[in-house]
């Protein structure tokens, strides 16, 4: 709609992961670098970690979009599988038909097909995207897969790509034997304020954008501010400014358009009216503050509260305000303690799991 308003070819914003589109900033080549290098291995597992919309897809993409003809590769979206569900999936991505077969059946059927690619001078790449999602057990039935070889060469590589949550998982006592097959790993963090002009120029001049002055740096600024630098973000609040620049006839996308349309993304997607972080008066970037101002006036609404005293004879200010901040921070630590009681119950059962195996193997021996 607002394309031929703006004199551009193409929607430089879309949501659709687009190689096309690909921007590498300063963490986003070192993860493609790591991958490639990965990826020349022809073995082990690569790792891409990052938080929600940070673009993981999109660097696997990109990578995938310039690999070798010798590479095929499968790509799968990955709920909370069981191990059983993983084979399968996995060989249907390969074309296999899985209909009717027993795991055994499937597992054979795989090994064969990539016996044949073997045959033919190429390799297979499995991508497994939201891996943070798998369960300790179906990672370990990945690693499995990873044990098919033909003369020492191994026949299956895969991309894992999930957000910060895989990793603590990776690190899990019991997961060793996967870590020592991670052969390259990176994290990818949100774009910092220049990055983020660059990626919004960058796409626009890759969607047919002249160059013109269309946006003011103080737009640019308050972007970055609102989006926190997360690519997926950016993309979806840049396309509503587009669009209402192209609504309002405007030659010039200042911090006062920005600002408009950050309202009405705030109201339709229920943002809550928390406080901005803004720069502080030294001129330093790097550093911000709370309004405390608005802060202090949320907190008076609260109503009077009780005196609290430190042993020191200092009176607390809003006792009660920071008493509701402990107990939600109490709240995180137990439910942190009960996901590390379950976890520890697993590996406990895993440990013994090994053990009835490892004297069952001895007593057969004997």
């Amino acid at each position: 709609m607002y394309e031929s308003f703006y004199g551009l070819d193409s929607k430089p914003f879309q949501l659709t992961p687009d190689p096309a589109f690909f921007f590498a900033s300063k963490w986003h080549k070192r993860a493609m670098s790591y991958l490639q290098y990965g990826l020349s291995q022809a073995e082990g597992f690569i790792v891409i970690t990052g938080d929600i919309g940070t673009g993981k897809t999109t660097i696997a993409n990109s990578l995938l979009s310039d690999i070798e003809d010798d590479i095929v590769a499968a790509q799968i979206v990955t709920p909370k599988l069981t191990p059983d569900e993983l084979v399968k999936m996995v060989a249907s991505k390969f074309g296999i038909d899985v209909a009717g077969l027993t795991k055994a059946d499937i597992l054979k059927e795989l090994e064969g097909f990539l016996y044949e690619l073997s045959k033919h001078g190429q390799r297979a790449l499995l991508l497994v995207d939201e891996a943070q999602n798998l369960p300790l057990e179906t990672i370990e039935e990945l690693r499995m897969l990873s044990n098919f070889q033909q003369n020492g060469k191994p026949l299956l590589q895969s991309f894992l790509l999930g957000q910060e949550e895989l990793q603590p998982i990776l690190r899990a006592p019991n997961m060793e034997q996967f870590r020592q097959r991670i052969v390259a790993s990176c994290h990818l963090a949100p774009l910092v304020e220049e990055e983020t002009k660059r990626y919004i120029e960058y796409r626009m001049e890759h969607a047919g954008w002249n160059g013109n002055a269309l946006f003011s740096d103080e737009a640019f600024a308050r972007i970055h501010q609102f989006t926190r630098g997360v690519p997926r973000k950016i993309n979806t609040l840049m396309d509503r400014i587009l669009l209402f620049g192209f609504l309002e006839e405007l030659d010039v996308l200042d911090e006062t358009a920005v600002n408009t349309v950050i309202n009405e993304v705030r109201e339709e997607m229920f943002v809550p009216e928390t406080p901005d972080l803004t720069d502080s008066d030294d001129g330093d970037d790097d550093d911000e503050e709370l309004d405390l101002e608005a802060v202090m006036a949320q907190i008076q609404q609260k109503g009077p509260h009780k005196k609290l005293i430190t042993p020191n004879g200092n009176e607390v200010q809003d006792a009660e305000y920071y008493k509701g901040m402990l107990a939600e921070l109490v709240d995180a630590l137990d439910d942190a303690i009960a996901h590390k009681v379950k976890l520890t119950q697993y590996i406990d059962k895993m440990l013994k799991k090994k053990y009835k195996t490892y004297v069952r193997l001895k007593e057969d021996g004997e």
